[in-house]
């Protein structure tokens, strides 16, 4: 393999990386090199190599933090995954994020940031995100707060489906409050079913994702995977069971003291939300954001609040959310002058 740049630079030594299988280092380079160019550029490095050794330059961070992208990458090849664009971005995010807490040699697919579902292994993309894994994992209530593609509910769901697949937990509930953007439920057309299930789209597509379909409709006939308007839930006791309600900033204060309150004995629950998306009529108060303050500081509770540094989709979608951001933010400087 070709060295990515011939220059060297003056100071430090460089830091010496060997890789046990040469066969996986075309992957980890990417044709021509792809990867390693695009690691260079946004780490501030060098990086050559020789048969199955590379070699990186550059200061003490980013040598680090270079060393953890490049054994994460090699790690995902090694497991039989594609070294792709999107997973580059990731190593680079999680290498940039949180380089003294992730060991290098094990890269951060470490098995507490991974999770196994009947197709393909889910693998955490940020540094937030492999926390939020963790906290699922851990506490019995979470908060998943953020924007619009950091993995808030489709990682919610893949602990819920993990759990139930070893036996943690007898089934999932995936709730949402049927609140509408700009548009009329009764509008719609079809029974009530038919109304609703296209504000639950989101959950089927996350278990469709990690699970074959007819394995995903035969849990749904059993009862053993629930779909279902937050509406639904009052009056039940949920036990042995991981929920998730999502979209929680549609919901009414009322509405999510009483979904809380569903939690029974051996039950986990994730709520996920972003505050500046509220749909609800001007002058109603979000229940998430009540939620929050009030719960801030309650043992067995977690809060996780991703950004647009966390966003997984199409790279233009984290322009996007950053683009929003910054107008928000200056619209307040505006209203405080």
């Amino acid at each position: 393999m070709k060295s990515s740049q011939s220059r060297k630079t003056p100071g430090r030594p460089p830091l010496l990386l060997n890789f046990d299988d040469n066969r996986l280092l075309g992957q980890l380079f990417g044709e021509h090199d792809r990867h390693l160019a695009r690691i260079e550029k946004e780490l501030g490095v060098i990086v050559s190599s020789r048969g199955n050794q590379v070699s990186i330059t550059g200061s003490a961070a980013a040598q680090q933090a270079t060393k953890i992208a490049l054994t994460s990458l090699y790690e995902q090849a090694r497991r039989g995954h594609e070294v792709s664009d999107i997973a580059v971005s990731s190593a680079i995010r999680m290498a940039e994020g949180a380089p003294a807490r992730v060991p290098g040699d094990e890269g951060w697919q470490a098995d507490d940031a991974v999770i196994q579902t009947r197709r393909n292994p889910i693998l955490a993309r940020s540094p937030n995100q492999a926390e939020y894994i963790r906290q699922l994992r851990a506490k019995e209530l979470v908060f998943g707060l953020g924007p619009a593609g950091t993995g808030k509910t489709f990682l919610a769901v893949a602990i819920g489906v993990s759990m139930m697949l070893e036996g943690r937990v007898q089934r999932i509930i995936l709730s949402r409050p049927a609140v509408e953007a700009g548009e009329r439920l009764g509008f719609l057309p079809g029974d009530l079913r038919d109304k609703v299930d296209p504000y639950m789209r989101p959950l089927y597509d996350a278990l469709f994702h990690m699970l074959p379909a007819d394995r995903v409709a035969r849990l749904m006939e059993s009862g053993e995977i629930e779909i279902a308007p937050l509406a639904f839930m009052r009056g039940r006791t949920l036990s042995n069971a991981f929920i998730i309600l999502d979209e929680a900033q549609n919901t009414t204060p009322v509405q999510m003291k009483m979904a809380l309150t569903r939690m029974g004995e051996n039950s986990r629950m994730a709520v996920t939300g972003d505050l500046s998306q509220v749909d609800l009529p001007k002058g109603v108060r979000s229940g998430l954001h009540e939620a929050v303050h009030v719960l801030r500081d309650m043992e067995g509770v977690a809060f996780l609040h991703f950004g647009q540094a966390d966003v997984v989709r199409h790279p233009l979608v984290t322009r996007i959310v950053k683009a929003y951001e910054s107008n928000e933010a200056e619209q307040r400087n505006n209203d405080h002058t």
